[in-house]
C-alpha cells in the first residue's frame, strides 16, 4: 500500500517538529532503521549514522521555522530557516521518501560554508562559543 501525500507530509513535519524542539529520540521515530541520507558531507546509511548526523546540529539549534511543506505521493519536501550558536540563518530543504510511516531516504541540502566560516572563526578566536 502506498503512503498518500498527506501521509508523507504529515510524517516530514512531525519528524521536522520533534528534532527542531531539541527532541532527537522523538525525531527518529520517525527514521526507518535501514534509511539513508544524502547530505552535502556524502551518504550516511542506517539510523545509528542518521542519528549521529543529527544529534549535533540539534545540540547547538536555536531555533528553526518551517517555511514550506508539500509533498507528491509517497515524497514530502520540508523548507525551512534554523538559528544556531554558530550561524543566525541556516536555509535548508528535506527531501524525503517516506515507506510504512516512516522516513526511509532524505536528501538533505543545506549551505556547509556558513558553518565552516563560523567554526574557523571560532577556532581562531574570533568569534565566541
Amino acid at each position: 500500500m502506498g503512503v498518500t501525500m498527506d501521509e508523507a507530509v504529515r510524517v516530514a513535519l512531525a519528524y521536522q517538529r520533534a528534532w527542531s524542539g531539541g527532541d532527537v529520540g522523538a525525531a527518529m521515530a520517525y527514521v526507518a532503521d535501514d534509511v539513508v541520507l544524502d547530505a552535502p558531507a556524502g551518504r550516511i546509511e542506517g539510523a545509528a549514522g542518521y542519528r549521529a548526523f543529527l544529534e549535533p546540529y540539534v545540540e547547538m539549534l536555536i531555533g528553526a521555522e518551517v517555511l514550506a511543506a508539500f509533498g507528491d505521493g509517497e515524497r514530502a519536501v520540508v523548507v525551512y530557516d534554523s538559528a544556531t550558536t554558530l550561524v543566525a540563518s541556516a536555509p535548508a530543504a528535506e527531501l524525503v521518501t517516506v515507506r510504512d510511516g516512516r522516513i526511509a531516504h532524505s536528501r538533505f541540502i543545506f549551505d556547509r560554508l556558513p558553518f565552516q566560516e563560523a567554526r574557523a572563526a571560532r577556532s581562531a578566536g574570533r568569534l565566541r562559543p
